[in-house]
């Protein structure tokens, strides 16, 4: 049995900040207290540090398998744990898609032998697939995810008859992608008509569109009321969908749930110019007055979560014209550095930022014995330095892709010391080798 200490250390769990020592004793958190000893225990001295709970990210792209030299479960996750996310949930739209009950239990195993975190991976929906949808244990994985809009794998839903009966049959948390497609579509061709291929990115937010979000994520959150889904909105961008969500009951009781993602939280439509396709998304980076709504939301509680949306493309894809430049970007190792940003401007408290990114996915999804500083729970648990900076550059990052879209940018807060399940898995830049990362777990009965 391995045994450490972290002494000394500034907790952030449950929107409180003390001090206190905590007792991690193999894959647990053992004792929560001030003053703990046990001559058995390695000591790590975190004076002047904070703890928080790993943080718990709900949408990533890891690229595995078949997209491959874009990244996979390895070298994602363990830029992941670099980062402080001890857990992720990963998106089905690979190759072979993750449709079907045996490619989804395979992906499991591509897990178990490579991640370096904890790991779910959520089932596709599409137009023909309802019986295996049924055919899942509602234990079984982190949920359904439909793609309302088409992304990166051609999984669209736009069967209203089929969506309807997914949303009629099944439990688990239905995680969508909220784009109306009919409405991109149109707005392409406009542009393409006008640009051809090689359209200037700063129409991206005007191709996907306020309108097509808007009119998607609505239908979406109807659908879920009429049938009483349980549904999960991914990647809110705009101002105007803030209106659909609630704030008046607790996260507990709500069957409608709101995601927000970092780089909607932090560029505008004014970085196109500086950066181009590295912030090309779906749904797009939208405009200043949006992203202070997504805030404004956040802070409230009408958007439940914090998330990444991590999906790695080449350089060289980027380093395209409009029509062929994909969407997406990796985020996972600078997602929480970002939020600390953020957080020492004032935008939001440490008890908030760790109530987004750790306790409430843990609460949204069911999972069983993550997201908190709890004795009793799993020791998965992160050290920050807030007086630590660093530049984000090519060479600072983990990424497969060998790029973020943070390059050049400053952080103050480093992540020094990152456990899963009482594993010290990442240490001052360094790593261990050895992997202790575990399927996740989930209570829903």
């Amino acid at each position: 049995m391995s045994k450490y200490i972290i002494k000394n250390a500034t907790l952030v769990n449950e929107n409180e900040i003390f001090e206190s020592d905590v007792l991690i004793e193999d894959e647990i958190i053992t004792k929560i207290a001030p003053d703990i000893s046990d001559a058995d225990a390695k000591v790590i001295d975190a004076e002047g540090k904070y703890l928080l709970p790993g943080v718990i990210d709900d949408q990533v792209h890891f690229r595995e398998p078949g997209l491959t030299h874009k990244g996979n479960i390895a070298s994602e996750s363990r830029a992941a744990i670099a980062g402080g996310i001890t857990t992720f949930m990963e998106q089905p739209n690979t190759n072979p898609q993750t449709t079907t009950i045996e490619k989804h239990e395979e992906k499991f195993a591509m897990g178990a032998k490579s991640s370096f975190a904890n790991y779910s991976f959520l089932f596709g929906g599409t137009n023909d697939n309802l019986e295996e949808i049924k055919r899942l244990d509602k234990n079984s994985c982190s949920g359904v995810k439909l793609f309302l809009g088409s992304s990166t794998g051609n999984m669209l839903v736009d069967d209203e008859v089929v969506l309807e009966k997914i949303f009629r049959s099944t439990e688990m948390v239905i995680s969508a992608h909220c784009e109306d497609e009919t409405t991109i579509k149109n707005n392409l061709e406009k542009y393409k008509n006008q640009y051809g291929d090689d359209i200037p990115v700063k129409y991206h937010p005007l191709i996907r569109s306020e309108e097509a979000c808007y009119l998607s994520s609505s239908k979406a959150i109807a659908l879920a009321k009429e049938t009483g889904a349980r549904l999960h909105v991914f990647h809110l961008s705009t101002g105007k969908e803030m209106d659909l969500f609630r704030n008046d009951i607790p996260l507990e009781q709500k069957k409608i749930t709101a995601e927000v993602c970092i780089h909607h939280l932090w560029f505008s439509d004014t970085d196109y110019e500086k950066k181009g396709t590295l912030i090309k998304w779906n749904p797009a980076v939208k405009t200043a007055s949006d992203r202070l709504k997504l805030w404004e939301a956040l802070l409230d509680d009408r958007i439940d979560v914090i998330a990444t949306d991590h999906a790695p493309h080449l350089s060289e894809e980027k380093d395209n014209v409009y029509t062929k430049a994909p969407s997406g970007g990796p985020l996972v190792q600078h997602a929480l550095p970002a939020m600390l940003e953020k957080y020492k401007e004032g935008a939001l408290s440490l008890e908030k930022l760790v109530e987004k990114m750790c306790h409430n996915p843990a609460k949204l999804f069911d999972i069983e014995k993550r997201g908190f500083l709890r004795e009793g729970y799993y020791a998965d648990v992160v050290l920050v330095d807030l007086n630590a900076s660093w530049e984000a550059t090519p060479s600072s990052n983990y990424y497969k892709c060998g790029w973020s879209p943070f390059d050049g940018d400053t952080f103050s807060s480093r992540i020094t010391h990152t456990f899963v399940n009482g594993h010290l898995a990442f240490e001052n830049g360094k790593f261990s080798e050895q992997r202790n990362a575990k399927r996740l777990t989930f209570d829903r009965d």
